[in-house]
């Protein structure tokens, strides 16, 4: 019998989420639990950690789970890594739907970075207004640097999570016109950002093109060995190829 687990918390996977709904598939959502309001779904939900891999592989057996879909956000390297290895040891099939990263085009004044410490590095010196689209995790060491900073979160902080900062708190996607209107109502110089790829948070880059500001952009960490495909469309053909494999 088909139980899918489906690892969320992108458009991706709530697009996922709704193919498997209307085609009727026994599946659960999964939530990291990381926001106060997550988006609902149109399929039961689960909310918080396994406990690691052990945990993930015990739940993986216990709940009959036969295929696991991993999409989770192109950065959750740690969450991606344990359903790789859980999924090997329990002998569940596993795909990853990951949308593509973006691309500089000609014009662009892109520094691609590996990491958090490696944006830092680069930013400059001298004062400037930083729209720091990172989320709300590894914000503090960016108060190394006497920059004033442009915070989009999806949930309100209880205390200001750097020293000069500016938070706006707003759930995309968002679009172009308001991203451009945004960063020319704070003054932004920079835009540092983790390459997430999509549509849904693009409208910062193609705004910071427009206005041909410095981009810092980290890279999403290396995650070799899994079958990814882009689309929900794909991952149901895959799993109609695997449970025709299986004799389902």
């Amino acid at each position: 019998m088909t139980r899918i687990l489906l690892l969320g918390g992108t458009t991706e996977a709530s697009a996922m989420a709704r193919l498997l709904a209307q085609a009727g598939r026994p599946a659960v959502f999964s939530y990291a639990g990381r926001t106060a309001a997550p988006v609902a779904q149109p399929l039961p939900i689960r909310v918080g950690g396994f406990g690691g891999v052990e945990g993930l592989t015990a739940y993986l057996r216990r709940e009959a789970i036969s295929h696991v879909i991993d999409a989770t956000h192109p950065f959750a390297a740690q969450m991606s890594r344990h359903a790789q290895t859980a999924c090997a040891l329990a002998g569940t099939p596993l795909i990853g739907l990951e949308r593509a990263a973006w691309a500089p085009q000609p014009g662009d004044a892109w520094r691609q970075v590996p990491d958090i410490q490696g944006a830092v590095d680069v930013l400059p010196e001298a004062p400037a207004r930083v729209f720091l689209a990172i989320g709300k995790l590894h914000l503090a060491p960016f108060a190394a640097k006497p920059h004033h900073y442009l915070l989009r979160l999806v949930d309100r902080p209880e205390a200001p999570p750097l020293p000069d900062c500016t938070v706006i708190v707003a759930r995309g996607p968002f679009d172009h016109a308001a991203d451009l209107a945004l960063m020319q109502a704070h003054g932004i110089t920079h835009l540092v950002a983790k390459n997430a790829g999509g549509a849904g948070a693009e409208a910062k880059i193609t705004a910071a093109r427009a206005l041909r500001l410095p981009v810092i952009l980290i890279e999403r960490p290396a995650l070799p060995g899994r079958h990814l495909v882009s689309t929900p469309e794909a991952v149901m053909a895959w799993l109609a190829h695997a449970e025709t494999e299986r004799g389902v």
